[in-house]
């Protein structure tokens, strides 16, 4: 049975505008006064007591220092969307593919495959299912050697669960039965959709949860 149940694949770019944008925007029109300015003190100088050169050197100095400061923000800009959009063509082709990340899965009848980590020197561990609700909804011990583990969707009490979102955590306990540690474990999950702010890309993955692409630790085929 897959890990994750199959869904319509769908890669939506959101646009926003971008901080620096505004930051161009603004430093352009500062750009255009002082250029009006500088021509108006100009056509206005007094020809018997025409603007010192040491004080035109310095206008005409902060005059190119601020078109720097224009063409340097276009060119960060356009750097930043073409990363973006890059980004977002790479991670289109992660759509129907099942990656490994730390979020919560949504059951819906399949099993969900987790991927938990128990921590060095740990005499046993067990995986612990929690619903939306932050409930404990089973517990069960599984191996010290971070093998994946799918659960089902039953509960503690042998019925399955409803649909819904469950997380995952690992608690490793010493040989006296002490609490040692206790960590959010993986999950693999199918991506449904890629998408954008304008800035960094998420996923989309099946049952909704959104995560960072830089989240992800794995990606296999969906099968």
């Amino acid at each position: 049975m897959d890990a994750v149940s199959s869904s319509s694949s769908a890669t939506t770019s959101t646009t926003s505008t971008s901080s620096s944008g505004n930051l161009t925007s603004a430093v352009s029109s500062d750009f255009e006064t002082f250029l009006k300015m500088l021509t108006v003190q100009l056509q206005n100088q007094d020809p018997l007591n025409p603007l010192d050169s040491n004080d035109y050197a310095v206008q005409l100095a902060t005059f190119s220092g601020v078109e720097q400061q224009v063409r340097t923000n276009d060119l960060l800009s356009s750097m930043l969307e073409q990363s973006t959009s890059e980004d977002m063509a790479r991670m289109g082709e992660w759509v129907g593919q099942t990656v490994r990340v730390e979020a919560d899965a949504f059951f819906e009848g399949n099993p969900i495959t987790v991927a938990p980590a128990p921590v060095n020197g740990a005499d046993h561990a067990e995986l612990v299912i929690r619903d939306a609700y932050g409930l404990e909804r089973n517990r069960f011990t599984i191996s010290l050697d971070g093998a994946p583990v799918e659960w089902s969707g039953i509960d503690s009490r042998g019925a399955t669960v409803g649909w819904g979102s469950y997380s995952f955590q690992v608690e490793s306990y010493d040989a006296n039965d002490t609490l040692m540690a206790r960590s959010d474990a993986e999950i693999y999950a199918e991506v449904v959709e890629a998408r954008t702010d304008g800035t960094s890309v998420s996923l989309v993955l099946s049952g909704g949860t959104e995560v960072a692409s830089s989240q992800v630790t794995a990606i296999r085929a969906s099968y």
